[in-house]
């Protein structure tokens, strides 16, 4: 939940759910493939071993209303699990039997005063008010159709315009009889046609609307089996929209949503190469005896699973190696003429014979990332429990059966889409350029020279629409180099940007092995003669090249120019953000307070011959000025 925290005389919001530094861990039986049954069974006492790993208040606080068109409560219950499983503790608004509309529709008060940060609508075939008949007319058919679609439309309008929040909604299962059998997928009377002209409305919706994601029940409904999941016993009996043994499936999808909006999607896949991505150890049977390709069937399902991962990578997805093996004999596999992947897709590639978590945390590493924002690709148990258990936060999929690998990867939900960025596009890309910086790093001794070497290019301005998209996605996700985490949804970043109270930049930079896009941001809020700092972040993958000093060049000349005298911030401490405990020191600040759990105050006199501290990068400012850091006075 957000919070004021004074410091002086200025206020600053804060993120109270960030200021301890505790791990938060991973229960096994809440990851896929899980047992339905046992959760439904165990929620009290799994919620209660979830709550024990937050006793110091590492979760992040999240407000969700529920409203739904059929009994809600296990939902929200074993909703709850899985969110609190990716560190994520929920605080539920739960709308009546029904209601969705109503509530929605109307003002409402209790809702209003909840202030949620995400809706999500819990509706199913049930709710769909008509059906078409098999005597109306073509013009009647689309009628109805419109009209049903329009609700919807209306409805969710009413709720962005009045809480200007993420809006969740569920598509349509198919329903679980076809008056028309065959016929009735095509047949504009049928009910599967109808349902499906429907769900086709709502898709095209969300992609002309920012901020509304749909869970696809449609897809769920059906992975699990129609007929088990419309078990009609529990809609008479108990006004359930699914069955009991259903609703982790779809408490787990939401959920997936859920912590991908709020940027806890993993980053990379770091992958074995035995039995992993060929057959075989390839050590011991020789490159030519490796089990891969269309030949036999084992060889097309270990093929299949290299095309799935390439697929990934080429969506963003940063790919590693970490294999017990000789380099030669790695490299050796990648070169297999039936691999898809090959030595250039692998941003880092560990073979040899130290320890898998050890490799793991330097793979990390060196790609400026956490460990638990990397998954572990291993077919072998024991190399699984010596990473995980180690390597707080790290997971690990059981890969049993390659026929399954595919299986067991996409229905974990480690990489949901709620967004699909050029930047996200582009991740991989610019972690390969990274390898790159840091090789030619290697060749320099003086690492002044390294950055000038570089020909580093800035861009740094206020928020702009064309970003905004962006910038919101980057609060939510970057942390090492993040002073207070402070979290803002898309509608309020594009308020700030548009109130002249607030100070906004954002930071471009690239340099001659590529652009890594958006990678900083700054949000002071300005009280009287001061610029209060809310939030200052930068991203992990322009780390060590000065672009905070850029960044911070403009703030004060931005500062000058609306006559601002003095800078305040505060650093409050997280379990990721240490790096920059003592930034604002080596920015010239004075530390003026300190705060509870180790964080502290800060201000900077900005008159008092404030000097320029970017030296290697260009920057071009909002007027499209080129500044270079060599005339900087």
């Amino acid at each position: 939940m957000l919070s004021e925290e004074p410091i002086n005389n200025i206020r600053i919001k804060t993120d109270m759910d960030y200021r301890c530094i505790a791990k938060v861990g991973v229960l096994k039986e809440l990851e896929y493939p899980f047992d339905a049954d046992y959760i439904m069974t165990n929620r009290k006492k799994l919620r209660r071993q979830l709550m024990q790993t937050d006793k110091t208040g590492s979760f992040r606080s999240v407000r969700i209303a529920v409203l739904g068109g059929s009994t809600t409560g296990s939902i929200r219950q074993v909703l709850e699990l899985f969110l609190l499983n990716y560190g994520i503790k929920p605080d539920f608004y739960e709308s009546g039997y029904n209601q969705y509309y109503k509530e929605a529709m109307f003002q409402n008060e209790e809702l209003e005063g909840f202030a949620p940060d995400i809706i999500y609508i819990c509706t199913s075939v049930h709710n769909i008010q008509k059906f078409p008949g098999l005597i109306d007319s073509r013009e009647e058919v689309e009628h109805l159709l419109n009209a049903e679609a329009e609700r919807y439309f209306q409805m969710w309008e009413q709720l962005a315009r009045t809480y200007r929040c993420a809006i969740i909604q569920n598509n349509f299962e198919l329903p679980c009889f076809r008056l028309l059998g065959n016929r009735d997928a095509y047949d504009i009377h049928g009910a599967v046609n109808f349902v499906t002209r429907l769900n086709m409305e709502f898709y095209q919706y969300a992609q002309t609307h920012e901020q509304f994601y749909i869970c696809d029940i449609n897809y769920i409904s059906a992975e699990y089996g129609l007929k088990k999941w419309s078990d009609f016993r529990y809609w008479y009996m108990y006004k359930y929209a699914l069955a009991v043994s259903a609703v982790p499936y779809l408490s787990f999808h939401v959920a997936n949503i859920i912590k991908s909006m709020l940027g806890k999607n993993k980053k990379g896949m770091v992958c074995d190469l035995d039995n992993t991505l060929w057959g075989g150890v390839i050590g011991e049977d020789g490159t030519e005896n490796i089990v891969l390709g269309t030949e036999e069937p084992e060889g097309q399902a270990y093929l299949d699973f290299q095309k799935y991962i390439k697929a990934y990578k080429e969506r963003g997805i940063v790919l590693a190696i970490n294999s017990k093996n000789d380099m030669e004999n790695a490299m050796a596999g990648l070169k297999h003429p039936d691999s898809v992947l090959n030595a250039d897709d692998f941003v880092c590639i560990k073979a040899n014979w130290d320890s898998k978590d050890e490799n793991f945390r330097q793979i990390a590493e060196e790609l400026s990332l956490l460990p638990e924002s990397l998954v572990f690709l291993d077919d072998n148990p024991a190399e699984r429990e010596i990473v995980t258990s180690r390597l707080a936060g790290v997971q690990a999929p059981e890969l049993a059966d390659v026929a399954h690998y595919i299986e067991i990867m996409d229905g974990s939900g480690f990489f949901e889409a709620t967004s699909l960025s050029e930047d996200d596009l582009n991740r991989a890309a610019m972690y390969q350029e990274n390898r790159k910086r840091l090789r030619e790093k290697a060749a320099f001794t003086d690492y002044g020279a390294y950055l000038q070497s570089l020909e580093m290019k800035a861009v740094i301005k206020p928020f702009e629409p064309v970003y905004i998209s962006r910038i919101a996605q980057l609060t939510n996700k970057s942390n090492q180099f993040n002073l207070t985490t402070r979290r803002y949804t898309q509608a309020e970043t594009e308020e700030i940007s548009k109130n002249p109270e607030y100070i906004t930049l954002y930071g471009k930079l690239q340099d001659k092995f590529g652009d890594n896009g958006v990678v900083s941001l700054i949000i002071g809020h300005i009280v009287g003669n001061q610029c209060q700092i809310d939030l200052w972040l930068m991203s992990c993958r322009v780390l060590k090249r000065d672009m905070e000093l850029a960044m911070m060049d403009a703030l004060v000349s931005v500062c000058m120019e609306r006559k601002i005298c003095t800078l305040t911030g505060c650093y409050l401490p997280t379990a990721k953000n240490h790096m920059v405990a003592d930034f604002y020191e080596k920015m010239g600040f004075m530390r003026i307070k300190e705060l509870d759990h180790g964080g502290s105050g800060w201000k900077l006199d900005i008159t008092k011959n404030y000097r320029n501290k970017n030296k290697y990068i260009l920057v071009e400012d909002e007027n499209g000025e080129k500044r270079n850091p060599e005339n900087f006075k």
